[in-house]
């Protein structure tokens, strides 16, 4: 009774922010959702310092929650699935090279910018930190979170080229941030002896390798099942099924279930729409119940992390040190995507966009998936340091950022016109 209880706060709180925020605040709806689930916190917070009995009832039913294992083991797969059904592989496949680079390549580099930046200053404000836990803390905070990016820059109506490269990038360097904090999280588990370069390798070709394979795998069997029939309820029973069953495999296989969410979305939504995979009618109720997937579990999960705060120990040295990790993670976020942009552009054959760097580096937002991953650390670890950081970088790249990439898109000049209402 206590799961449907704290099910039920969600749901409707979920659905009360949400009226709020399209009636009153107008913002978008991640936004406006973890605003109010902050503000709504910090309230309870205050309240609770006068020990109001259904305050601390409420908090201790949100501390019951593990936000971890919803996040991880539940939401994120129907999350990027729900995504990578609606890109277009096309054009993605077009801009193939510049994605793979960026994920592959700026993630890493990325998590090694921030490890090395936090291990000399966390020392400075009084907080020596072991290198392989800021290492830890480089590889949570490097992938930029698709569900905050395709719920907020898709509403800032950049070009379609670059909206497909920052979503496309997004997608994919979160799977390969996912992997580097499992094999990064293997290596402080084991210690510094039992640790080699071979076995670290081996887990991240499983995790990264087995994933994209079990992902094609599923996206390809799912898009001949769809073909084969021509009823919609069972159409979208089989895309339920694929994610389900398919993360529920991952894990069993102890591949990246992420990546593997992400190409059976891509060659799932791919295969229906120019294979001819789905009548016009089973396209329609398919897109629509993915679409409505998406507004339901973001705005669970924003709401989640607004409520979050209710059961966070965030002292003031720790609020402190996660201002000055913004720009850490900023500084590194550019050179990340600046670094392989440098490369690209050797190449003939490769046309960057305008103002393609500051567009994803001020756009690649942190989301729920870095709090998840700082929530799961053991408590062997610095864990409250580190969650305590990562939420307060997370609030500032949701709401600072989200806020503020639909002005910089107009001001640099590379959105497209709105398009005009319809009568």
């Amino acid at each position: 009774m206590e799961l449907y209880n704290a099910l039920a706060l969600l749901l409707v709180t979920a659905a009360v922010f949400a009226y709020l925020n399209h009636r009153f605040l107008r913002m978008p709806p991640a936004i406006g959702l973890m605003v109010l689930g902050l503000a709504a916190s910090l309230g309870l917070v205050g309240l609770a310092q006068f020990n109001v009995r259904p305050v601390l009832e409420l908090a201790a039913l949100v501390n019951k929650l593990d936000f971890s294992t919803i996040v991880m083991q539940v939401m994120l797969g129907f999350l990027l699935f729900a995504g990578a059904i609606h890109v277009d592989a096309r054009r993605l496949g077009r801009l193939r090279l510049p994605v793979g680079v960026l994920a592959l390549v700026g993630t890493p580099i990325s998590a090694a910018l921030v490890a090395g930046c936090m291990y000399g200053l966390l020392p400075v404000l009084g907080l020596p930190t072991p290198f392989i836990y800021c290492l830890l803390f480089g590889a949570l905070i490097s992938p930029t979170d698709p569900i905050a990016v395709l719920s907020i820059l898709t509403k800032a109506n950049i070009s379609k080229s670059l909206e497909t490269k920052v979503i496309g990038e997004s997608l994919f360097n979160d799977g390969v941030g996912v992997v580097l904090f499992v094999v990064t999280l293997e290596v402080a588990l084991m210690g510094p002896k039992d640790f080699t370069l071979t076995h670290a390798l081996s887990v991240f070709a499983r995790e990264t390798l087995g994933g994209l394979a079990l992902g094609t795998a599923l996206g390809l069997g799912t898009a001949w099942l769809l073909r084969t029939i021509d009823n919609y309820q069972v159409e979208v029973l089989l895309t339920l099924a694929v994610v389900a069953g398919g993360t529920a495999l991952a894990t069993r296989l102890h591949t990246s279930g992420p990546l593997a969410m992400v190409m059976a979305g891509l060659l799932v939504g791919h295969f229906s729409r120019s294979g001819g995979t789905l009548s016009h009618e089973s396209q329609d109720y398919v897109d629509k119940f993915w679409e409505l997937m998406d507004e339901v579990l973001n705005a669970l999960l924003f709401v989640l992390m607004g409520l979050e705060v209710l059961v966070l120990h965030l002292p003031g040295r720790t609020v402190l040190t996660g201002c000055a990790a913004i720009g850490v993670v900023l500084a590194a976020r550019l050179v990340s995507v600046w670094l392989p942009m440098v490369f690209l552009r050797l190449l003939p054959s490769f046309r960057p966009s305008d103002h393609g760097v500051a567009v994803l580096t001020w756009g690649g937002l942190r989301g729920g998936l870095s709090v998840a991953l700082a929530l799961s650390l053991p408590a062997s670890m610095p864990r409250e340091l580190l969650v305590g950081i990562t939420y307060v970088v997370v609030v500032f790249s949701i709401v600072g950022q989200g806020l503020t990439i639909g002005p910089l898109v107009r001001w640099l000049g590379v959105g497209q016109p709105a398009p005009e209402p319809q009568h």
